[in-house]
């Protein structure tokens, strides 16, 4: 029973739910700059994010593992292609991670009065099954990093200030902006590694667009407009904001290997260190935004 919850929790990625943590964290830092505070929807919000992105995880192992996509990799376990579970399994696990996204939307949409944003949390669910699902899945248009930086960056940041303070300020995006911005580089991460088994099966993602070297420096320019984006929130709210910076500090090691033109299991790391300092980045302006 426990290797079998093992083999589950490997196969939600925990790697990357930073990606969901980040940007309810800086959303709710910017609701607290103008003054509004609300820790159980903050809650919801990211039980929400946290559905969604766990789900479309499990959606991506169904779908890459039915295509066949996912049949020489190298990284996080792949329970379809693997033959650990069976896709049918996979695709309800992906199904009812969305079903607890969309009640715990519903919970936030009932408790904020903003009844029309039940259409953004379809918008969200739709945009996760389509990343790898359906018959011409964005992620492998190269696509994905752009969806990430809209979905993981500025909708759920905004989207977090929105439900709490019935506000979207300049802020707000600008925060949007950074946390988007990390976790596409971890998205950037994750493809470069795969870009020789992607081109072979037809997944052309942004890194195998651009190509190895290309892809590599927009690691870089990602991790850049991440200190942009803090520099410009505490601009607009206070300097205190800035403590932030300090969790960029753990791209050090990740961008000393990704220009380093590490390979395969030397960027597992990466992702692991990226997703740590976005968390690190929400924190700090969570963090930054009561200091001051």
């Amino acid at each position: 029973m426990n290797d079998t919850l093992a083999i589950w929790v490997a196969g939600a990625r925990p790697r990357t739910l930073p990606a969901a943590v980040a940007p309810i964290l800086a959303g709710s830092a910017s609701a607290a700059a103008l003054g509004h505070h609300d820790w159980l929807i903050a809650l919801l919000c990211l039980v929400l994010a946290l559905a969604l992105q766990v789900g479309v995880n499990y959606a991506n192992d169904y779908s890459d593992g039915v295509r066949g996509t996912d049949d020489d990799r190298v990284g996080p376990v792949r329970l379809v292609a693997s033959g650990l579970a069976s896709p049918r399994a996979v695709k309800a696990a992906a199904f009812a991670s969305f079903g607890v996204g969309a009640l715990t939307g519903l919970a936030v949409v009932a408790l904020s009065g903003h009844w029309w944003l039940l259409a953004v949390g379809a918008l969200c669910i739709l945009a996760a099954w389509f990343y790898t699902g359906g018959r011409r899945p964005y992620g492998y248009l190269g696509l994905g990093e752009l969806m990430v930086f809209v979905f993981f960056g500025l909708v759920a940041t905004v989207g977090t200030t929105y439900v709490i303070a019935d506000s979207a300020p300049l802020h707000a995006w600008i925060a949007g902006a950074a946390v988007g911005a990390l976790a596409s580089a971890i998205l950037v991460a994750n493809n470069i590694r795969d870009i020789a088994t992607d081109r072979e099966s037809g997944k052309l993602t942004l890194p195998a667009r651009l190509g190895d070297a290309g892809a590599r420096r927009f690691y870089a320019a990602l991790c850049a407009v991440a200190a942009l984006g803090i520099v410009g929130f505490a601009a607009l709210t206070t300097w205190y904001a800035l403590i932030a910076l300090l969790s960029l500090l753990l791209l050090i090691d990740p961008l000393r290997r990704v220009l380093g033109g590490a390979m395969g299991p030397r960027l597992i790391p990466v992702i692991q260190s990226t997703g740590f300092a976005e968390i690190g980045l929400g924190l700090g302006l969570l963090v930054g935004v009561y200091l001051g």
